[in-house]
């Protein structure tokens, strides 16, 4: 996940109560049982993410393991039975990129091994390399000539120590049932965005070059890392080195170092090593001693098919089989642990729900299809590319055929959380509707919820249910007991296995198994928000 999400705004209990009997569905609970025991006892959820996170994790996009991933995901599928299962090429991305080796090391003073992880799209060192480790911390090009010809053969940390904090609050969190409450009662109108900025460096002034500036997808924060990378490299520099941009005490969130795209300049092998650590070799230089590092980093760049590309899979309807249920997430991580959370969760979630509902054989009259999105995190871009090929380009909004066809999609990429509330777009009859789907299960702590402002999302951002919102569509996520997401796993070294719970994930999947079944066999298809404009494209 990039970050992001819609706003939440739930019913009240008396109207919500008065809603139901009118706009709400008169639901299957005979279906509900099935589904829960499908779920419940046979559940293969953590099996799923066994296979992506620990067998073929991390899944950085375009990599050999993402394509791996992508290989053993369309064989499941179909074992379930599945149909129509392919990978769906969406464009030119670039080369794939995964780590092979790394070592690195403090060397003198005193030796102490260092935890970090290489940057994406940086190359290797070519064998151990040990060197003198120069602070030379470039806020922006201005920096360049204060260390021009000064770097040549050097170790160079290349930002400012960090101040770390004591912690006094837990790492992970579950929102109470009033904290639910909070979160879901209209806030200011004038203010956007859902979720709360994640814990991290502040926000950067234009033109200034941070670790946060490094790890964006913006076009700016690309820009500076050009610059970067061409001067260190025209420099000669080792080997560059980052506390990364959040994370200490042995948890590193690091993400981009070079570029996807072959055109853009390659800088120098680059890591991101514990802040505390970072500090350390920061103080001996301040304290005018000369550290000796050593690193060994070997990389690889997938050159063969620069293709991106999403993990299509479907369950065909019966008497409605070209409307469309949709469920997903986005299949592709971060280098720095296995992308269990971000987003092997959410990618485990949706197999298993068309698992669950393929193995009950219950007719639906709509299809379900699964995709799991390529490129999210370097800006959405499976999603995008899929929405507006297959429903409506976004600059001309001229609709194709599948566009009235699409029900809704159902994304799932906030962590290994519970499902707390869902999201209704700011449309009061899909809420209602929501809330009968949800008045049966309110057991397993999911609540009901309605977007703040009805209509189309306005630009696409956080994650791909908004590439679908962004063109008039149903795209709906679920609100997440937040866990560690933001304090221990987001884009980091700890994205493992291990930090996800299961009976959270094996809920999650439940839910959206139940969410695509009531779609996929109500009378009408749901209720729509309104269809934008075309827009000029950038």
């Amino acid at each position: 996940m990039v970050c992001g999400g819609a706003l939440l705004l739930p019913m009240g209990a008396t109207f919500a109560a008065a809603q139901e009997a009118s706009s709400g569905d008169k639901v299957d609970l005979g279906a509900l049982t099935e589904i829960k025991n499908e779920a419940f006892n046979r559940s293969q959820v953590m099996e799923n993410l066994f296979f992506i996170s620990e067998v073929y994790g991390p899944r950085v996009n375009n990599s050999r393991n993402h394509r791996a991933a992508a290989e053993w995901a369309m064989k499941q599928l179909k074992e379930w039975g599945l149909t129509n299962v392919h990978l769906e090429k969406w464009g030119p991305f670039g080369d794939g990129w995964q780590i092979k080796k790394y070592y690195g090391a403090l060397e003198s003073p005193a030796y102490a091994s260092l935890i970090g992880f290489p940057l994406a799209w940086t190359p290797g060192t070519n064998g151990p390399v040990t060197a003198e480790a120069v602070l030379a911390p470039l806020h922006s090009q201005e920096d360049f000539a204060k260390y021009k010809g000064k770097l040549k053969g050097k170790i160079v940390l290349i930002f400012d120590p960090r101040e770390l904090a004591l912690h006094t609050e837990a790492e992970a969190h579950r929102l109470t049932d009033e904290e639910v409450a909070a979160r879901t009662k209209t806030p200011d109108p004038s203010q956007t965005g859902f979720f709360p900025r994640r814990p991290g460096a502040a926000t950067p002034r234009p033109g200034e070059y941070t670790p946060a500036t490094l790890s964006t997808a913006a076009p700016t924060g690309r820009v500076l890392r050009n610059q970067v990378n061409a001067f260190l490299k025209e420099e000669g520099v080792a080997v560059a080195l980052t506390p990364g941009y959040n994370g200490d005490g042995g948890t590193v969130f690091a993400s981009y170092g070079g570029s996807q795209d072959p055109k853009d300049p390659v800088g120098p092998p680059m890591a991101a090593i514990t802040p505390e650590q970072y500090n350390r070799i920061c103080r001996l230089i301040e304290h005018g001693m000369t550290p000796k590092l050593t690193f060994d980093i070997e990389t690889e760049y997938q050159k063969d098919d620069q293709m991106g590309f999403n993990v299509i899979g479907e369950i065909p309807g019966t008497s409605k089989a070209d409307e469309v249920v949709m469920v997903g997430g986005h299949f592709d991580s971060w280098q720095g642990g296995t992308g269990a959370t971000d987003n092997g969760t959410g990618s485990a979630v949706a197999m298993e729900a068309v698992r669950i509902l393929a193995a009950l054989h219950k007719p639906m009259a709509r299809t379900v299809r699964v995709a799991l999105w390529g490129g999210e995190e370097q800006g959405l871009y499976g999603s995008l590319a899929y929405v507006q090929r297959h429903f409506a380009p976004r600059d001309t909004m001229k609709k194709t055929p599948e566009y009235d066809k699409l029900d809704v999609y159902l994304n799932d990429d906030s962590g290994s959380g519970k499902f707390r509330a869902v999201s209704a777009l700011g449309n009061a009859q899909l809420a209602a509707i929501f809330e009968s789907w949800i008045a049966p299960i309110k057991d397993l702590g999911i609540d009901s919820a309605v977007g703040l402002t009805a209509g189309p999302q306005r630009e696409p951002g956080g994650t791909d249910s908004t590439s679908f919102s962004w063109i008039g569509l149903n795209g709906v996520g679920f609100m997440q007991d937040p866990l560690e997401y933001g304090t221990r796993t987001h884009h980091s070294n700890m994205d493992l296995y291990d930090r996800v719970q299961k009976g959270d994930v094996m809920q999650g999947a439940m839910i959206e198994a139940w969410f695509a079944y009531n779609a996929a066999t109500r009378a009408e298809m749901l209720p729509r928000i309104e269809t934008p404009g075309p827009v000029e494209k950038k």
